[in-house]
Formats: C-alpha cells, sequence, structure tokens
C-alpha cells in the first residue's frame, strides 16, 4: 500500500512513524513534512494547501490511503477534492472542518443545537471589540475574558486574558499575532 501523509508538525511524525513500522506499506510519503519525518518517509514538496497539486500526485503515485493531519487543508477541501477523484483520503469534509476553521461558525453551531458552550459574542473589528468589553458585556474590568480569532492561526488564535485591560491589549495585537484574514472577525 502507498501511503501519503499530509503536515509537518509532531501529528504527522507519529503518523509517519506508525506506518513506517507497518509491513503492509511499501511507500510512504509526506508532504511537506519536516526533518524528522525525512529520516522515515519520502518528502514531497507541495505544500498543503495546494489540494489540486496534491490531489495529482496522489494519482501518479497510486496512493492507496491518504491522511491529513493539518486544518488548513481540510479547511480548504482536500477531502472534498480527493473523493471527487475517487481516491480514499482520511479527514474531515470542507464542511465539516467549519467547525475547526471558524471559531464563530462553531459557537453558533453551539447554540443552534443547544450544546453548552461559553457566552460569546462575535464582532468584526477590533474597535467594535474593545467596545463590547468597555460596555461590561463580560462583566467588570477585573474579570478574566477569552478573546478568539475566527479564522485559522495555528494555534495562536486565543488569548485568556485576566482582566479587561489585557483583554484589549490582546485585541489590539490579534492582527499582528495571527494575520489580518485570521482577525477579520474577533
Amino acid at each position: 500500500m502507498n501511503v501519503l501523509v499530509i503536515g509537518s508538525g509532531g501529528r504527522e511524525h507519529a503518523l509517519c512513524h506508525t506506518f513506517s513500522r507497518s509491513s503492509k506499506v511499501a511507500k510512504l510519503y509526506c508532504a511537506n513534512g519536516n526533518a524528522g519525518i525525512a529520516a522515515i518517509a519520502e518528502i514531497v514538496e507541495i505544500r498543503p494547501d495546494d489540494i489540486v497539486a496534491l490531489a495529482d500526485f496522489a494519482q501518479l503515485n497510486s496512493i492507496d490511503l491518504t491522511f491529513v493531519g493539518g486544518e488548513t487543508s481540510l479547511a480548504l477541501g482536500i477531502v472534498d477534492e480527493f473523493e471527487a477523484r475517487g481516491m480514499k483520503i482520511v479527514g474531515a469534509s470542507k464542511a465539516a472542518a467549519r467547525l475547526e476553521a471558524s471559531k464563530s461558525f462553531a459557537k453558533d453551531f453551539m447554540m443552534r443545537h443547544d450544546i453548552p458552550t461559553a457566552a460569546y459574542r462575535t464582532v468584526e473589528s477590533t474597535r467594535e471589540a474593545v467596545d463590547v468589553l468597555i460596555a461590561g458585556e463580560f462583566g467588570n474590568e477585573n474579570e478574566p475574558v477569552v478573546i478568539k480569532a475566527d479564522g485559522l492561526a495555528a494555534g495562536k488564535g486565543v488569548v485568556v486574558a485576566t482582566n479587561r485591560g489585557k483583554a484589549i491589549e490582546a485585541i489590539n495585537s490579534l492582527e499582528e499575532l495571527v494575520g489580518a484574514e485570521a482577525a477579520s472577525t474577533i
């Protein structure tokens, strides 16, 4: 069996390590991998966000099974692309990945389906976020507040602020921390 693992982190290293130990795996590839993965799998120099190139590679190399480790590929619809081509892939569809890719979508989903979740408010600008805090919607100035960038932020989009002042600092630095797209909705 030929296997492709997509991603470059510890999760993908663990997947590659496990696959490398299987006698059923004839060829193991990882896109785009890392130095540790290079010791156990053939590195494919295709970015995880280039889902068409990854699907083309999988077809050209007779990949029997693909595992997706990172959220970016899932959010872009890699599973949908592979399945449309009749290839086997493990991961969430683009629609399902939206629960991870958008914090506001996930919170709205939880509210619609009566899934317990903390109080929240979605805003479209840093100014609006600061105004909501100053208005006291989330308690007084000494209470902790969680600030989240809506989009994918590589694990950097959540700040647990110990008080309102720290929350405002977090809001004002969010775009620099995670990028404009991820911080466009808070």
